[in-house]
């Protein structure tokens, strides 16, 4: 299905959110596509010792997603974030846990992609937050994160199947 583009820069923005989190860009595989198989296993295991497990990256990206959230609210404490907010802990794994984890990712998400919409398109270029970046480089810069550690997991789910 062909997708018209969004007249409005915070509807493009919006648009590449999708595509990078539901699928349809032209890099290859979005978050969700790269998840869609993985299972609690798969996710706490650790291919790479010292390297984060996909369900760490997962939890990472839902931290992610909430420290933008908190910056759209104007809370200017969400730019330098201890390590454990940042990349918190898994809990004891299980399936229930698992499917929790991405449930929070794609709620985060969409909460994003309402938020960043309804963006007025005269805030793009001020900080979100003082001292912080644009608006426009943070809905950017989400979109970049999430395809750097889609292609991460990407990466440990094919060590873990070799």
């Amino acid at each position: 299905m062909q997708h018209s583009e969004p007249s409005t820069e915070t509807g493009r923005i919006r648009r590449q959110l999708e595509q990078a989190f539901d699928g349809g860009a032209w890099h290859g595989p979005s978050v969700r596509e790269i998840l869609a198989d993985v299972d609690a296993g798969v996710a706490a295991a650790r291919p790479v010792p010292g390297a984060h497990s996909i369900w760490e990256i997962v939890l990472h990206l839902v931290a992610t997603q909430r420290v933008l959230l908190r910056r759209l609210d104007g809370d200017a404490a969400a730019i330098d974030l201890p390590h454990a907010e940042e990349w918190p802990a898994v809990a004891e794994p299980s399936e229930a846990g698992w499917r929790d984890a991405l449930d929070q990712l794609v709620a985060g998400d969409h909460a994003l992609r309402d938020r960043i919409a309804a963006f007025p398109q005269d805030r793009l270029d001020e900080p979100l937050i003082p001292g912080g970046s644009s608006a426009y480089n943070n809905f950017h810069g989400y979109v970049q994160h999430n395809l750097y550690h889609a292609a991460q997991v990407g990466l440990l789910k094919k060590m873990l199947a070799a």
